[in-house]
C-alpha cells in the first residue's frame, strides 16, 4: 500500500545518520549546500553507504549555477554514475537543460540508461524549466521516476497549487516530490492538498549544514 514517506538531504555524514536514527525513509547525499548541492567525493559516498540501512541517493551535479552542461561536464557526470553504481547506492538525482530553458531529453536519456536498473530523480532544474507541462512529459518519456520541484516557487507553500496541478498531470507515471522549503510547520498544508508521496526537506533548522534530529522527527510524525 503506498504511503507518504520522507526523504532528507543530507550535506555531510552526520546528517545521513540523523537521518536514518529519526525515521527517514531515504536520503539525498549532496556535497556544498550553499551551492543548492552538488555530486558528493566518492569518500563520502563510501562512508554513508557502508553505515546506512536505509535508501540512499545521490545527486550528480558537477558544480552549482545553471543545468546546461558541456561535454566535458557531461563526461564528468556519467563517470561518476559508474562509479557509485558500483559503490552500491539506490539512485540518482540529476536534471540537464538547454539553454533555451527546455529539458535536454538526449542528454538526460543518456545518464538514465546508463544509471539503469537504478532509480532516477529529476531534481530542482523543473523550477527553472520553461514550460513545466510540456517538461513533466519529456521528463517522463526520458525514463526518470521522480521530479524534485517546489512547483517552481520560492518555496514549496508558494508552489502549492502548481505541485497540485502537476501531480494531477503525472497521475501514475511518475512521481511528484515537493521540497524546496518544506518543514515540519508547513508539511500538513501540503499533505492536505497532495496525494500521497515522497517529501523532501534537509531538516537544517539553524545557520548550521547538519540535519536537526528533531525537525526529522516532526516531519516523520506528520506522514
Amino acid at each position: 500500500m503506498k504511503k507518504n514517506q520522507l526523504e532528507i538531504a543530507c550535506f555531510n555524514y552526520e546528517s545521513a545518520i540523523i537521518a536514518q536514527e529519526n525515521g527517514a525513509d531515504r536520503i539525498e547525499l549532496c556535497d556544498n549546500m550553499k551551492l543548492g548541492g552538488t555530486t558528493p567525493n566518492s569518500i563520502l559516498v563510501l562512508k554513508v553507504r557502508e553505515s546506512l540501512d536505509i535508501k540512499m541517493h545521490v545527486i550528480i551535479r558537477p558544480r552549482g549555477g545553471d543545468f546546461v552542461y558541456s561535454d566535458e561536464e557531461l563526461t564528468e557526470m556519467k563517470q561518476d554514475i559508474k562509479q557509485y553504481k558500483k559503490l552500491g547506492v539506490d539512485g540518482f538525482v540529476f536534471g540537464i537543460l538547454k539553454d533555451n530553458g527546455k529539458v535536454n531529453k538526449k542528454q538526460n536519456k543518456e545518464l538514465v540508461h546508463l544509471a539503469h536498473p537504478l532509480s532516477c530523480t529529476f531534481h530542482r532544474a523543473f523550477d527553472v524549466v520553461k514550460n513545466p507541462e510540456k517538461s513533466l512529459e519529456t521528463i517522463i518519456e526520458c525514463g526518470f521516476k521522480t521530479i524534485l520541484t517546489s512547483g517552481q516557487g520560492v518555496n514549496v507553500e508558494e508552489g502549492i497549487l502548481a505541485l497540485e496541478r502537476l501531480q494531477e498531470l503525472a497521475a501514475d507515471r511518475i512521481e511528484i516530490m515537493p521540497g524546496g522549503g518544506l518543514r515540519s510547520s508547513n508539511i500538513k498544508l501540503l499533505q492536505e492538498k497532495l496525494d500521497l508521496t515522497f517529501y523532501h526537506s534537509s531538516a537544517i533548522t539553524n545557520n548550521s549544514e547538519t540535519a536537526n534530529p528533531e525537525e526529522v522527527k516532526e516531519l516523520r510524525n506528520f506522514l
